[in-house]
């Protein structure tokens, strides 16, 4: 349960309902997140659109890998599931998985990627110690200057998002509980899962919960 109250699914109207039902059509119930931007349904609404453009520059699975790297230096339990899941159910196994949230550089990733996880994570630490070097070491791994943008856009958003989430006490949803008990301890260094059921919007589209593959 999150340190500030929050609108409960079951009376959520307007566009606080309408955000609900956006989450859940996606996810397949209303994640803790969501709850969170509850007074506040548009500022959810500008980070969505924030998100949508820098993501729009990137391959997906190295979104992925950028925001794990970044949410990992952070000790973020929920981004790290969050988007540990999408890489477990579309891109590696549950073994593959663990290996690189517990050390990029120690697995058999691409130099380029383990390269724009270690940019990606010493940013979210302190990105006041980025240097000249460490853009130049990302321009010998092949990236151009704009996808370096691209790769500082991503993690900087998720300090935004994740320092947002732990300081008001959001928990990781249950439904992340379905991941590989080893995989799910790599990924949890923060707040721990929630112990509370999901929960649905009543009467609206409710999917399959992702599971994974």
């Amino acid at each position: 349960m999150a340190f500030v109250q929050t609108i409960p699914v079951e009376q959520a109207s307007a566009d606080v309902r309408a955000m609900y039902e956006r989450a859940q059509a996606t996810l397949g119930y209303v994640p803790n997140y969501a709850k969170l931007f509850s007074h506040r349904p548009h500022v959810m609404a500008a980070w969505s659109a924030l998100l949508g453009a820098i993501r729009a520059n990137l391959e997906p699975r190295r979104y992925e890998l950028i925001t794990l790297a970044a949410a990992r230096a952070l000790r973020s339990s929920y981004c790290m599931l969050a988007h540990g899941a999408v890489l477990r159910r579309q891109f590696y196994s549950a073994e593959q998985l663990t290996a690189i949230a517990e050390d990029p550089a120690a697995t058999d990733l691409a130099p380029s990627d383990a390269a724009m996880m270690a940019f990606a994570e010493k940013l979210a630490r302190d990105a006041s110690a980025i240097t000249r070097a460490d853009v130049q070491s990302l321009r010998d791994h092949g990236f151009a200057d704009a996808e370096i943008f691209d790769i500082a856009a991503t993690a900087a958003a998720r300090c935004f998002f994740s320092k947002l989430l732990d300081a008001l006490g959001a928990e990781a949803d249950a439904a992340y509980e379905l991941l590989e008990d080893d995989l799910k301890r790599q990924l949890t260094p923060g707040r721990p899962i929630s112990r509370q059921a999901v929960e649905r919007v009543p009467g609206a589209e409710v999917r399959e919960t992702p599971r994974p593959s």
